[in-house]
This record gives C-alpha cells, structure tokens and sequence, in this order.
C-alpha cells in the first residue's frame, strides 16, 4: 500500500481530528504519560503518512519506503495510532501497549513496524537521520528521510553536529521538520534560551547552516502539504527544514500550552473541560 494513493473519505483536517481522538483515547485507556507531546504534532504526521510519504506495506516494496523518525520519542502515542491505522502496526500491539515485549512509551525500533531507531534521548534521532540519509546517497537510493525533533530538543549539541554533516554532504534527501510548541519538560523554551520576540530564530539559524528553510502553521494541514510539497520540489542540493508552529496538547482545552501537562495525565474532570476534535 502506498499511503500516497490512500483515498480519505474525509478532508485531511478530519483525518487529523480522528487521529487526535483516539491518540487521547487510546493513551489514557493505557495510562500513558507525554500526552501534550503527542497532541501537537498529529497533524503533521497525518500529512507526511497520508499524504507525502512513500510508505509501500509489502514486503518487496518495504526496503525502499520513505524513512521517518520521531527523534522526539516521547511524543509517540499519535505515531503508533497512525500506523495502526495503515495497518502497519497490528491491533495487538496496541491492545499489549506498556506489556513487556510490547510497544514501549518512547520509540522503539521495529523496521516492520516503520519504526527506525530508538527514541527517547533527545537529540539522538536525527544524528540518526543524518545517517540513514547518507547512506542512501552512498547507494543512490532515492527515498526520502524524514525526521520530527522537539524544539526544546534544538538545545542538544549533538542536534547541531548533524545539522553540519548534513549541510555540508548536501544531504537533499533529508527533511528535519521542528514541532515548535514553545514548550519543553518544564518551562517556555523563551524562559530558558530564546527571545519572545524572535518568532524566526530557527529559521535564520538553520539557513545560515545550510538548510533550505521554510515555516508554516503547524496545525493548518493544506498549510503543512503545501510546505513540504515546495522543499521536495525544490532543485537546490542542500537539506531541508520546515519549522511548524504547533500548540503543546492541541486538542485538548486543559492542556493546551500549559507546561504541567509535558508528562502528567489529566483527570476525568480535566478532559471534560472539552476538546477541538469533536
């Protein structure tokens, strides 16, 4: 299956608001902490799988699937529902979540699940990028490489040593796309490192490393596919950045930009407050 050629009865807006409910739905059935993470990059997630990537379920046609990886690992319970979802990621798995031997709180690899490396260090994932691109520029194999980071992430050295690999390899086949919620474990990202009123640092910062750099509402899905279309029509030979401005815990009314909300679960009274999924 390639989820390229999906034909969704419902707008991708939709899909995304599905994705959303049951990516709350299934993480509190499950007890399952990061909920926020996970909230504020759905929608470009059900772009990229239902709409961008190459992701053929067979077995002959897996080895050349486009490659993603969710370097923010805790974020992870919207990946595990969208592959569900595919059918990449069985029933079982998801029924078994936090069982031993079982689908985990953060990314673990799985290659027959679509799950590239392991995920929970942060600034681990797209060094680990970086490297799955060159090694299909090595071997002139022409799928994409994907990779979602955190933006507190960004403070990760190791984050900026890749950036340069990639930069100065011409890595063309690698997109890092920035969930930039504002938010990291406990505080705003502009109490702690940036200024409130430089809304485009990531953007100056990775262009001048040598990315090909462009911005979008990370919530506004046609906004998202248009971004993403331009980078990979691109004719430049140089990596690719889209830094989506997204809201932590979108979707859920208590939740939403509140730093609290980075690990802990919300209450029955909480999730009552409401929802822009419904």
């Amino acid at each position: 299956m390639d989820t390229r050629d999906i034909l969704i009865s419902a707008s991708l807006k939709e899909k995304a608001n599905e994705i959303r409910k049951k990516t709350v739905e299934f993480a509190v059935s499950k007890g399952g902490e990061h909920i926020a993470p996970s909230l504020s990059c759905v929608d470009v997630l059900t772009v990229l799988y239902y709409k961008i990537m190459n992701i053929k379920n067979s077995k002959e046609q897996w080895e050349n699937r486009d490659r993603f990886i969710l370097s923010k690992g805790h974020g992870c319970y919207s990946l595990y529902v969208i592959l569900n979802d595919l059918g990449i990621i069985p029933d079982s798995e998801i029924e078994n979540f936090h069982n031993s031997g079982s689908l985990k709180g953060c990314v673990e690899i799985n290659h027959g699940y679509g799950l590239e490396t392991s995920c929970g260090s942060l600034g681990h994932g797209l060094p680990v990028a970086v490297g799955i691109a060159f090694g299909a520029k090595l071997q002139n194999k022409d799928y994409q490489v994907y990779c979602l980071v955190g933006d507190g992430e960004m403070q990760e050295g190791s984050m900026w040593e890749a950036i340069q690999f990639a930069a100065k390899h011409k890595l063309s086949n690698l997109t890092l796309i920035i969930d930039n919620n504002g938010l990291q474990a406990m505080d705003f990202l502009d109490n702690i490192l940036v200024d409130k009123n430089d809304e485009s640092h990531f953007e100056r910062k990775l262009s001048a490393f040598g990315f090909e750099t462009v911005s979008c509402n990370g919530h506004d899905t046609d906004e998202i596919e248009s971004a993403i279309k331009k980078l990979n029509n691109s004719t430049k030979n140089s990596p690719k950045a889209l830094v989506a401005k997204t809201v932590k815990g979108h979707g859920l009314l208590c939740m939403e930009n509140i730093p609290k909300f980075h690990f802990r679960m919300p209450t029955a009274q909480e999730l009552n407050m409401g929802n822009r999924y419904e």
